[in-house]
């Protein structure tokens, strides 16, 4: 009987304790265990990495994709505009395309991409891929002054465009056009339809694909730059396998459907959205564009489980008028970036507990967050064990200077829990930084040296972060030269540039200014109208219009009689974004984009009132 006593005496302790543990993990660790299990998760994707690293043997997303093609050749891998292509299609249908192009390219060679969502876009990738080649995603609203520049910075000699896409004209400049048709539209252009109909679908050697290191270029897509013209962010099998497995990493599994609504030039549609599924053997539903007033009627037709997302398309989902059951759908995750808080509550409130996975990071940057917790308002999380592996700082920053506040010593200052600072990330074995293609200039410009000690580096990120007391990052601002408007990245130079086009404009000053219920930042353009001329609202409109794609047009134009400098005789820009475009509070004459009127009219405080209000669409 003593013994027996004894025995649940320590039974009783023993639940004691775990008790007394688990409430004590809640009171002071409350993430721990989802900390636990996402980490888990990212050491084990890492592991796969560092064994190909090591046995220079790497495993691509390419030949991921024919091993689930060989796996599951009769599963749905792409449902686009209702039909719906297995893997083992679309893998027979890229070896045509390479086929054709087998004699025309060789290994190392990049071919341009310029084509809008569509399953051949897939086709393409993947069959150029299976030559060895990179592929440069070239964005589908550039103009041609910027056309010809992307191709010679990354080196393409060949460009393949889709059916629907407009048709540069490149011949004189010496490169080979193919176009997604039956026929050739024009002289000198290569009909590939037709050619890929005669092509034998069985795969080219293997062997012409191989890959022994990570660190191989494998896509170039293009980033807005500070030079005026796009920049090539080198993207490495390396990049392309970690983006894949983001939503592995979040539990997402090979019975999920995934909605890709973002153009698949962008690395979020691409490497996350395509690689993720290629990675998971999962189905995504591509979408051509983008539709707020389709998009649930697409989810549930399709069975949709998770849904790709920047915060600008959330938003529209919200303004949506309200209909019955929008919370009927079997949606239960959402992976995007640049959700803003009150948009995220009213996005939950409206269409049900939907786990939104915010994801942090650039196209050409060496480090990423990823909220796995679904804390509202936060880009990201980190942790102890985190930092271990992914080295980065939040310093100080002048916003006036637009440079990291340096002490007597010459070197960066740390910020406080809470304080805002600017992200930098080391740049190191673990977190190489590949740069941009065509121009070390660029690349080291995103480079910041003797940041802690001398001969340190680190990638700037360019965006203002804060790190709260539970390690959640929340983002706050971007700094320098770039803004984002419409889910893209607008460069402030190109704008200006195209502005100085303008007969009767002398100077141009281009900053964002945030609009109530938008997220980002509107363009807008202080000018100094030349004093032989006067503003003419009618044919600026027209010049944008021509000239920039919709994202980059100016909404705001401020006219000024001379432009404030900093003392390095760069364009003050500070005390304009802080200005803002309200008529009221500025005495200088303000103009607004009216579409209608097709022409920069004058900002009255009514039409400032409607935009404000809501009640004008910007």
């Amino acid at each position: 009987m003593q013994i027996q006593s004894e025995m649940w005496s320590w039974i009783a302790a023993l639940l004691a304790g775990i008790l007394s543990a688990h409430l004590a993990q809640r009171l002071w660790f409350p993430y721990f265990c989802k900390d636990a299990l996402f980490l888990t998760r990212v050491i084990r994707y890492g592991a796969r990495l560092e064994i190909y690293k090591r046995t220079s043997r790497v495993v691509t997303v390419v030949d991921r994709f024919v091993q689930q093609a060989q796996r599951i050749p009769d599963k749905a891998f792409l449902i686009y505009e209702g039909v719906t292509y297995t893997y083992g299609e679309l893998e027979e249908r890229s070896n045509r395309v390479a086929r054709v192009f087998k004699d025309a390219v060789k290994e190392g060679d990049t071919v341009a991409l310029l084509m809008s969502n569509e399953p051949d876009f897939l086709s393409v990738w993947f069959g150029l891929c299976k030559l060895g080649c990179a592929v440069a995603f070239l964005n589908t609203n550039i103009r041609s002054r910027s056309l010809l520049h992307c191709f010679r910075c990354c080196g393409a000699e060949l460009l393949v465009v889709g059916a629907e896409d407009i048709l540069p004209s490149l011949q004189q400049d010496g490169i080979t056009v193919w176009c997604m048709r039956r026929d050739s539209p024009r002289p000198g252009v290569h009909s590939l339809l037709d050619q890929m109909q005669k092509a034998s679908r069985e795969p080219v050697p293997a062997e012409r694909r191989s890959v022994r290191c990570l660190r191989t270029p494998t896509l170039y897509i293009f980033t807005s730059g500070t030079t005026g013209l796009p920049k090539a962010a080198v993207i490495t099998h390396l990049q392309a396998l970690k983006a894949a497995g983001g939503f592995w990493v979040y539990g997402a599994t090979g019975s999920d459907v995934i909605y890709t609504p973002l153009p698949l030039y962008h690395s979020a549609a691409s490497l996350v959205g395509i690689g993720g599924t290629i990675e998971l053997g999962a189905t995504c539903v591509l979408k051509k564009k983008f539709s707020a007033s389709q998009f649930w009627h697409d989810c549930r037709k399709h069975n949709v489980t998770i849904f790709q997302y920047i915060g600008e398309l959330c938003r529209y989902l919200c303004n949506q008028p309200m209909v019955e059951n929008e919370k009927d759908h079997r949606v239960h995750m959402g992976v995007g970036n640049g959700l803003r808080q009150d948009v995220w509550r009213e996005f939950l409130r409206r269409f049900g507990d939907i786990r939104m996975c915010e994801i942090y990071g650039s196209t050409e940057g060496n480090l990423c967050f990823m909220n796995h917790i679904g804390k509202i308002g936060a880009v990201g999380r980190s942790n102890f064990f985190y930092k271990l592996i992914f080295k980065y700082d939040l310093v100080k920053y002048d916003l006036v200077r637009e440079e990291p506040v340096r002490d007597h010593s010459g070197f960066c200052q740390h910020v406080q829990k809470g304080e805002t600072g600017l992200l930098l990330s080391k740049i190191c074995s673990q977190s190489p930084f590949f740069g941009y293609a065509g121009s070390k200039q660029l690349t080291e410009k995103k480079i910041l040296r003797d940041v802690f000690v001398k001969g340190d580096a680190y990638f700037n990120t360019g965006d203002l972060m804060a790190e709260d007391e539970d390690d959640f990052i929340c983002f706050r601002d971007r700094v320098g030269d770039t803004f984002r408007w419409k889910g893209e990245n607008v460069a402030t130079t190109e704008v200006t540039e195209i502005l100085g086009l303008v007969d009767f404009i002398q100077e141009a000053n281009v900053y964002g200014v945030q609009v109530p219920g938008n997220e980002g930042r509107a363009g807008m353009a202080a000018v100094i109208v030349r004093p032989e001329c006067r503003f003419d609202g009618k044919k600026l409109f027209s010049h944008v219009l021509r000239e920039l794609p919709s994202y980059a047009r100016p909404l705001f134009i401020r006219l000024q009689e001379s432009l404030e400098m900093t003392s390095t005789f760069k364009q003050q820009k500070f005390s304009l974004v802080e200005s803002g475009f309200d008529p009221c509070s500025i005495s200088e004459p303000l103009f607004f984009l009216d579409c209608t009127e097709k022409s920069y009219i004058p900002l009255t405080s009514s039409i400032y009132d409607s935009i404000v209000s809501g009640q004008k669409k910007v």
